[in-house]
Protein backbone atom coordinates (compact mmCIF):
# COMPACT_ATOMS: atom_id res chain seq x y z
CA UNK A 1 0.00 0.00 0.00
CA UNK A 2 1.68 3.66 -1.32
CA UNK A 3 2.06 6.18 1.51
CA UNK A 4 -0.25 8.48 -0.05
CA UNK A 5 -3.26 5.68 0.62
CA UNK A 6 -1.80 5.17 4.24
CA UNK A 7 -2.30 9.09 4.35
CA UNK A 8 -5.84 9.14 3.07
CA UNK A 9 -6.85 6.76 5.43
CA UNK A 10 -5.53 8.20 8.25
CA UNK A 11 -7.19 10.86 7.45
CA UNK A 12 -10.39 9.34 6.85
CA UNK A 13 -10.28 8.28 10.19
CA UNK A 14 -9.70 11.25 11.45
CA UNK A 15 -12.33 12.65 9.77
CA UNK A 16 -15.01 10.02 11.34
CA UNK A 17 -13.26 10.33 14.94
CA UNK A 18 -14.11 14.40 14.99
CA UNK A 19 -17.23 13.81 13.20
CA UNK A 20 -18.36 11.62 15.88
CA UNK A 21 -16.63 13.78 18.68
CA UNK A 22 -19.12 16.79 17.45
CA UNK A 23 -22.09 14.39 17.03
CA UNK A 24 -22.26 12.59 20.43
CA UNK A 25 -23.07 14.33 23.23
CA UNK A 26 -23.35 13.84 26.72
CA UNK A 27 -25.32 16.22 29.42
CA UNK A 28 -25.04 14.97 33.23
CA UNK A 29 -28.42 14.64 35.03
CA UNK A 30 -28.57 18.60 36.24
CA UNK A 31 -28.29 19.41 32.25
CA UNK A 32 -30.20 19.97 29.36
CA UNK A 33 -29.34 20.64 25.61
CA UNK A 34 -31.23 23.34 24.03
CA UNK A 35 -30.87 22.15 20.14
CA UNK A 36 -30.89 24.70 17.06
CA UNK A 37 -31.11 23.04 13.52
CA UNK A 38 -30.36 25.49 11.14
CA UNK A 39 -31.33 28.25 13.60
CA UNK A 40 -35.09 26.40 14.45
CA UNK A 41 -36.03 25.21 17.60
CA UNK A 42 -35.78 21.38 18.43
CA UNK A 43 -36.60 19.47 21.52
CA UNK A 44 -34.46 19.92 24.35
CA UNK A 45 -32.11 16.62 24.92
CA UNK A 46 -30.23 14.85 27.68
CA UNK A 47 -29.55 14.25 30.55
CA UNK A 48 -26.89 11.31 28.92
CA UNK A 49 -25.98 10.48 25.65
CA UNK A 50 -27.87 11.87 22.49
CA UNK A 51 -26.43 12.42 18.93
CA UNK A 52 -26.56 15.80 16.93
CA UNK A 53 -26.22 16.83 13.33
CA UNK A 54 -22.49 18.16 13.27
CA UNK A 55 -22.21 21.83 11.45
CA UNK A 56 -26.56 21.88 11.18
CA UNK A 57 -26.86 21.67 15.01
CA UNK A 58 -26.39 23.57 17.19
CA UNK A 59 -26.35 23.01 21.37
CA UNK A 60 -26.69 25.45 24.42
CA UNK A 61 -26.12 23.44 27.54
CA UNK A 62 -28.73 25.04 30.36
CA UNK A 63 -28.29 23.96 34.22
CA UNK A 64 -31.46 23.12 36.05
CA UNK A 65 -30.01 23.29 39.58
CA UNK A 66 -30.98 25.78 42.29
CA UNK A 67 -29.10 29.43 41.65
CA UNK A 68 -28.31 31.34 44.97
CA UNK A 69 -28.12 34.91 44.23
CA UNK A 70 -27.34 37.53 46.57
CA UNK A 71 -29.54 41.15 45.44
CA UNK A 72 -27.20 43.72 46.23
CA UNK A 73 -27.96 46.17 49.18
CA UNK A 74 -30.46 48.55 47.99
CA UNK A 75 -31.13 52.45 48.92
CA UNK A 76 -34.91 52.67 50.31
CA UNK A 77 -36.69 55.28 51.34
CA UNK A 78 -39.68 53.78 53.55
CA UNK A 79 -43.51 54.90 53.33
CA UNK A 80 -43.16 56.76 56.73
CA UNK A 81 -39.97 58.49 54.67
CA UNK A 82 -37.19 56.93 56.94
CA UNK A 83 -33.79 55.82 54.50
CA UNK A 84 -32.71 52.37 54.57
CA UNK A 85 -30.24 49.98 53.09
CA UNK A 86 -31.72 46.71 52.04
CA UNK A 87 -29.94 43.65 50.49
CA UNK A 88 -31.49 40.27 49.98
CA UNK A 89 -30.90 36.98 48.52
CA UNK A 90 -32.98 34.48 45.83
CA UNK A 91 -32.98 31.59 45.29
CA UNK A 92 -34.13 30.25 41.39
CA UNK A 93 -33.63 27.58 38.56
CA UNK A 94 -35.11 26.75 35.54
CA UNK A 95 -37.87 25.14 34.74
CA UNK A 96 -37.88 24.87 30.57
CA UNK A 97 -34.74 25.34 29.43
CA UNK A 98 -35.96 26.27 25.92
CA UNK A 99 -37.72 29.22 27.17
CA UNK A 100 -34.49 30.42 29.22
CA UNK A 101 -32.80 30.63 26.08
CA UNK A 102 -35.29 31.82 23.49
CA UNK A 103 -37.47 34.40 25.82
CA UNK A 104 -34.13 36.31 27.18
CA UNK A 105 -30.37 36.69 26.58
CA UNK A 106 -29.09 35.90 30.21
CA UNK A 107 -31.62 34.46 32.62
CA UNK A 108 -29.37 35.16 35.45
CA UNK A 109 -28.49 38.52 35.11
CA UNK A 110 -32.64 39.66 34.07
CA UNK A 111 -33.79 37.91 37.16
CA UNK A 112 -31.34 39.74 38.95
CA UNK A 113 -32.39 43.53 37.66
CA UNK A 114 -35.91 42.41 38.15
CA UNK A 115 -35.22 41.44 42.21
CA UNK A 116 -33.38 44.43 42.48
CA UNK A 117 -36.52 46.77 41.25
CA UNK A 118 -39.15 44.56 42.76
CA UNK A 119 -36.96 44.83 46.01
CA UNK A 120 -37.05 49.04 46.12
CA UNK A 121 -40.35 49.26 44.87
CA UNK A 122 -42.06 46.91 47.62
CA UNK A 123 -40.22 48.08 50.58
CA UNK A 124 -40.99 51.46 49.81
CA UNK A 125 -44.63 50.69 49.93
CA UNK A 126 -44.11 49.62 53.42
CA UNK A 127 -43.26 51.33 56.81
CA UNK A 128 -40.30 50.90 59.11
CA UNK A 129 -42.06 48.88 61.98
CA UNK A 130 -43.42 46.32 59.08
CA UNK A 131 -40.60 45.97 57.54
CA UNK A 132 -38.72 45.15 60.95
CA UNK A 133 -41.23 42.60 62.32
CA UNK A 134 -43.23 41.06 59.40
CA UNK A 135 -40.64 40.13 57.08
CA UNK A 136 -42.13 36.83 56.52
CA UNK A 137 -45.11 38.59 54.73
CA UNK A 138 -42.69 40.98 52.75
CA UNK A 139 -40.40 37.57 51.57
CA UNK A 140 -43.89 36.05 50.27
CA UNK A 141 -44.81 39.15 48.64
CA UNK A 142 -41.20 39.75 46.67
CA UNK A 143 -41.39 35.85 45.83
CA UNK A 144 -44.41 36.41 44.05
CA UNK A 145 -43.95 39.69 42.50
CA UNK A 146 -40.33 38.62 40.99
CA UNK A 147 -41.58 34.67 39.92
CA UNK A 148 -44.47 36.38 38.00
CA UNK A 149 -42.09 38.33 36.08
CA UNK A 150 -39.61 35.50 35.04
CA UNK A 151 -42.51 32.89 34.53
CA UNK A 152 -42.55 33.47 30.62
CA UNK A 153 -38.75 33.03 30.80
CA UNK A 154 -39.07 29.27 31.96
CA UNK A 155 -37.05 30.31 35.30
CA UNK A 156 -39.13 29.71 38.58
CA UNK A 157 -38.37 31.99 41.59
CA UNK A 158 -38.92 29.52 45.26
CA UNK A 159 -37.23 31.85 47.39
CA UNK A 160 -36.79 35.59 48.39
CA UNK A 161 -35.27 36.15 51.52
CA UNK A 162 -34.83 39.98 53.37
CA UNK A 163 -31.03 39.69 54.80
CA UNK A 164 -30.16 43.16 56.77
CA UNK A 165 -32.02 46.34 57.09
CA UNK A 166 -29.76 49.45 58.03
CA UNK A 167 -31.43 52.10 59.13
CA UNK A 168 -29.22 55.15 60.40
CA UNK A 169 -27.80 55.99 63.62
CA UNK A 170 -30.00 58.37 64.65
CA UNK A 171 -32.73 56.48 64.25
CA UNK A 172 -31.47 53.28 65.94
CA UNK A 173 -30.63 55.35 69.01
CA UNK A 174 -34.65 56.52 68.90
CA UNK A 175 -35.28 53.25 68.52
CA UNK A 176 -33.92 51.96 71.38
CA UNK A 177 -35.65 54.80 73.78
CA UNK A 178 -38.90 53.75 72.27
CA UNK A 179 -38.69 50.22 73.56
CA UNK A 180 -37.21 51.73 76.81
CA UNK A 181 -39.96 54.03 77.33
CA UNK A 182 -42.34 51.04 76.18
CA UNK A 183 -41.11 48.48 78.66
CA UNK A 184 -41.04 51.04 81.54
CA UNK A 185 -44.82 51.83 80.43
CA UNK A 186 -45.44 47.55 80.51
CA UNK A 187 -43.94 47.62 83.94
CA UNK A 188 -46.38 50.31 85.71
CA UNK A 189 -49.45 48.73 83.72
CA UNK A 190 -48.36 45.60 85.09
CA UNK A 191 -47.65 46.83 88.82
CA UNK A 192 -51.04 49.15 88.56
CA UNK A 193 -52.83 46.44 87.90
CA UNK A 194 -51.12 44.07 90.84
CA UNK A 195 -52.18 46.90 93.32
CA UNK A 196 -55.50 47.13 92.56
CA UNK A 197 -56.04 43.35 92.59
CA UNK A 198 -54.43 43.28 96.13
CA UNK A 199 -56.70 45.94 97.00
CA UNK A 200 -59.84 44.04 95.92
CA UNK A 201 -59.20 41.06 97.96
CA UNK A 202 -58.41 43.15 100.69
CA UNK A 203 -61.27 44.75 100.66
CA UNK A 204 -63.38 41.61 100.50
CA UNK A 205 -61.23 39.95 103.89
CA UNK A 206 -62.01 43.24 105.22
CA UNK A 207 -65.82 42.58 104.32
CA UNK A 208 -65.54 39.15 105.65
CA UNK A 209 -63.67 39.80 109.22
CA UNK A 210 -65.96 42.70 109.60
CA UNK A 211 -69.06 40.27 109.85
CA UNK A 212 -67.10 38.26 112.63
CA UNK A 213 -65.31 39.91 115.24
CA UNK A 214 -63.81 37.04 116.88
CA UNK A 215 -62.23 36.77 113.47
CA UNK A 216 -60.45 39.84 114.03
CA UNK A 217 -59.13 38.62 117.28
CA UNK A 218 -57.93 35.50 116.04
CA UNK A 219 -56.14 37.02 112.67
CA UNK A 220 -54.66 39.90 115.60
CA UNK A 221 -53.00 37.14 117.40
CA UNK A 222 -51.72 35.18 114.47
CA UNK A 223 -50.06 38.52 113.33
CA UNK A 224 -48.54 38.48 117.06
CA UNK A 225 -47.60 35.19 116.81
CA UNK A 226 -45.47 36.50 113.30
CA UNK A 227 -44.03 39.32 114.99
CA UNK A 228 -42.72 37.03 118.12
CA UNK A 229 -41.07 34.49 114.89
CA UNK A 230 -38.79 37.66 114.37
CA UNK A 231 -35.28 38.46 116.03
CA UNK A 232 -36.80 41.20 118.28
CA UNK A 233 -35.67 42.10 121.49
CA UNK A 234 -38.46 43.97 122.56
CA UNK A 235 -42.02 44.16 121.05
CA UNK A 236 -44.75 46.47 122.14
CA UNK A 237 -48.05 46.07 120.71
CA UNK A 238 -51.85 47.60 121.93
CA UNK A 239 -54.38 44.99 123.47
CA UNK A 240 -57.71 45.26 122.34
CA UNK A 241 -60.39 46.37 124.52
CA UNK A 242 -62.23 43.80 123.46
CA UNK A 243 -59.80 40.58 124.99
CA UNK A 244 -59.82 42.49 128.59
CA UNK A 245 -63.49 43.65 128.54
CA UNK A 246 -65.01 40.49 130.08
CA UNK A 247 -62.58 40.56 132.96
CA UNK A 248 -62.76 44.51 133.81
CA UNK A 249 -67.20 43.41 134.12
CA UNK A 250 -66.40 40.77 136.20
CA UNK A 251 -64.02 42.87 138.66
CA UNK A 252 -66.73 45.63 138.80
CA UNK A 253 -69.11 43.36 139.10
CA UNK A 254 -70.66 43.67 143.17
Amino acid sequence: MSTGAITGIVIAVLVVITILSMAIKVFPEYQRGVIFRLGRLQSPKGPGLFFIIPIVDRVVRVDLRTITFDVPAQEVITKDNVPARVNAVAYFRVVDPSRSVVQVQNFILATSQIAQTTLRSVLGQSDLDHLLTERDKLNQRLQEIIDEQTEPWGVKVSVVEIKDVEIPAGMQRAMARQAEAERERRAKVIAAEGEFQASEKLAQAAAVLSQNPAAIQLRYLQTLAEIATEKNSTTVFPIPIDLIEPFLKKQLAP
